[in-house]
């Protein structure tokens, strides 16, 4: 067998799963099988490569989430580590008397060579090496990956809501928020692993004082007792002998205790490995570097300083100032986007025509010029691309496509405000800030972060502006932190929903039908405009929108209103006949397909007053006493916290006659209510009251 097919076994037995079980065997068998001095050389050197790769790996890795392994990693090395230590003991009381190649050429290297075969400083350098490992970077690592897990385990509840609110406001897919799931779950893994495997680390520097001790104690006795040697010659051959093991021991052990020092202190969010990091955040600023350059040349110039190496460094120092500052100059800042009509002269006045009559846009955002960026995708701008996956995501929830958003910048505003706009006229606005994230309060945090206080534009929740490095702390706190762009999205998303039916006209209507006639032809081609005509299927859909109901179902729509298009022509009727066909899926909207339905009923004596008040017309308003009026109002808010407090959607629960005139007249100021007729319940939908209003409210 050569050299070539040796490899491929080995690399098959580790595609098979068994290479790993096979060298965890093989460590803990070094622990009772002596090893050869040869065999000795080869495990040392191959420590230290190990060493310098993982240590390389961490220094390359973009995020710690990448090196996930890293953990087991610490624990095997540290293993693999022990089983030299005690082989290379057993070797060195066994043979040292023999001189200093008997324990092996690594260990007699580094005793001769990098000690100087002086075994105090041997023992100096040995003691320094210690310190720095186990007082210094040790203790370090293992306090920052102790505050790194608590941290991220506390962090995980305000990660999993600013998800939830991501995918609720349609910026991210299920698949981009499966996925960021199982992100957080690997990082949570991660710290907590590293929180038990610095502990290793730790462990490893303390064993390898102790290994020392027994090396000597041990060489000494062995050498006076066993071998004859002189006092002053066991020594000096068991001294170098075991700092030269001690220290090829150390040498990995503090490459390995760096790895982990650097992998718990990078920062999640940064997918830049620590070079780019370092070039980005030390040398991107040529002010550092100028006012370094200055110091340390007015130092050089001192009498009696080492002048030569001060100005060298001053020098190197300044001219990079010099060279960051250039490249700055010749890359020239994104301008401002302003309106090109405005900065431009036209050589000509044209005859004025229709097409200078700009049409409205149906949706649009303008935004004030700090926030330009947050558009501009050669700035990475993000918000872009937040609408696209807003859009998408309504269109599929309300059932019919939402009409592209149509930004551009207003000078008008305030640099950091925004206005959203439909048909035109505003229906929404905020501020928001590009450098900063906003932390919403969901209703139960855990402390205050430092920063601005504000109002969440889109839902008028308590938040906070707070620094992006805050972020972890805020949402160990319970905060559900967003970025800009996702605060300016979410109140777009809001936005679209609360007009959708002013968003759907006749065209998109028609292009519904189309689309529908291509699978059920006979459907579309028997009601349009043989029993409706198009503009009485537009508004039973607008109602439906108002709503909050989905059009989706189209086919269930079409063929209710074929079915009651004989006897109903009045839209506010057939609605309240296409509401009940589409009972089962509003009811699974608010519980679930399987939970329970709790509802809030009237007494029937209220209802019977209200049945009066209404005429018997859902086009009709209410004629009830104010007085009346605001008790039921106050009494079926009252109930609807209560059964929202318990995580359950607020329904009220009426006959189909008053549906529509309390859903208008409750629909601004309780709009958590649903109101729901009977005729929109399924029959095999379990129920419970859990309230009952009467007219003394």
């Amino acid at each position: 067998m050569n050299f070539t097919q040796l490899l491929n076994q080995i690399k098959q037995s580790f595609k098979n799963g068994l290479g790993i079980p096979v060298a965890i065997l093989a460590l803990l068998a070094m622990v009772v099988v002596p090893l050869p001095p040869f065999l000795l050389d080869v495990f040392f050197t191959f420590n230290i490569a190990l060493s310098l790769v993982v240590l390389m790996v961490t220094l390359y890795a973009k995020r710690p989430i990448e090196f996930s392994i890293f953990p087991t990693i610490i624990l095997l090395t540290t293993l693999f580590r022990l089983s030299l230590n005690i082989a290379s003991t057993r070797v060195i009381l066994l043979e040292g008397h023999n001189g200093g190649a008997s324990a092996g050429y690594v260990i007699e290297s580094f005793g001769e060579f990098v000690i100087g075969g002086n075994y105090a400083v041997g023992l100096v350098v040995f003691a320094i090496l210690v310190v720095i490992n186990f007082v210094v970077i040790t203790k370090g690592a293992g306090r920052v990956a102790e505050v790194s897990a608590r941290f991220t385990l506390d962090s995980m509840p305000g990660k999993q809501m600013a998800i939830d609110a991501d995918l609720n406001a349609g910026l991210i897919t299920q698949e981009q928020a499966q996925e960021r799931r199982f992100e957080i779950a690997t990082e949570a893994d991660f710290y907590g692993s590293m929180d038990g495997a610095s502990k290793f680390v730790r462990g490893d520097a303390v064993a390898g004082i102790v290994i020392l001790f027994i090396n000597l104690l041990g060489g000494f006795a062995i050498g006076v007792g066993q071998h004859d040697m002189s006092f002053s010659d066991a020594t000096h051959v068991y001294t170098i002998l075991t700092l030269g093991d001690g220290l090829v021991a150390q040498i990995p052990s503090l490459l390995l205790s760096t790895a982990t020092a650097i992998i718990v202190t990078r920062v999640s969010g940064e997918k830049k490995d620590m070079s780019q990091q370092v070039q980005l955040q030390m040398f991107a600023n040529p002010k550092a570097l100028g006012m370094s350059a200055g110091i340390v040349g007015v130092l050089g110039l001192v009498p009696g300083m080492p002048n030569v190496a001060f100005l060298s460094f001053a020098a190197i120092s300044g001219v990079g100032a010099y060279l960051i500052h250039k490249k700055q100059l010749e890359t020239p800042p994104v301008e401002e986007l302003l309106n090109e009509s405005e900065s431009e002269t036209p050589e000509q006045a044209s005859e004025l025509s229709w097409d200078d009559v700009q049409a409205v846009d149906v949706l649009g955002l303008e935004v004030g010029y700090r926030l330009i960026p947050m558009v501009d995708q050669a700035q990475n701008g993000q918000l872009l691309e937040r609408v696209k996956g807003v859009r998408r995501k309504v269109s599929q929830e309300l059932g019919f496509l939402v009409p592209p958003v149509h930004i551009r910048d207003n000078l008008d505003l305030t640099p950091n405000n925004y206005k959203i706009m439909l048909l035109g006229v505003s229906a929404g606005e905020g501020e928001v800030f590009p450098d900063k994230e906003l932390a919403i309060n969901p209703g139960q945090v855990f402390g205050e972060i430092q920063g601005t206080p504000t109002k969440d534009p889109t839902f008028g929740l308590d938040a906070v502006w707070i620094s992006p490095s805050d972020r972890e702390q805020a949402q160990a706190l319970g905060y559900t932190v967003v970025d800009s762009s996702t605060v300016v999205a979410t109140h777009i998303s809001q936005v679209i929903q609360d007009y959708a039916a002013e968003l759907l006209g006749y065209d998109e209507t028609q292009k519904l039908l189309d689309k529908l006639k291509e699978s059920s032809p006979k459907l579309v081609s028997e009601l349009i405009p043989d029993k409706l005509p198009l503009s009485v299927v537009v508004k039973v859909l607008q109602n439906l929108l108002e709503e909050k109901v989905s059009i989706k179902d189209l086919r269930t729509i079409l063929e209710t209103l074929t079915e009651s298009a004989a006897k109903i022509q009045d839209p506010s009727l057939l609605t309240i006949q296409v509401r009940s066909a589409l009972g089962r899926s509003i009811i699974q909207n608010l519980v679930g397909p399987e939970g329970e339905l709790k509802v809030i009923t009237l007494d029937p004596s209220l209802e019977q007053l209200l049945l009066q008040a209404s005429q018997g017309s859902p086009e009709g308003q209410l004629a009830i006493e104010p007085g009346l009026a605001e008790r039921l109002h106050n009494t079926l808010k009252e109930e609807s916290q209560k059964v929202e407090m318990e995580g359950q959607a607020a329904v009220l629960l009426v006959a189909p006659q008053i549906r529509a005139q309390l859903a208008r007249l409750f629909k601004f100021s309780l709009p958590s209510l649903n109101i729901l007729a009977y005729s929109e319940v399924p029959e095999n939908r379990q129920i419970s009251v859990v309230a009952n209003v009467g007219q003394g409210g």
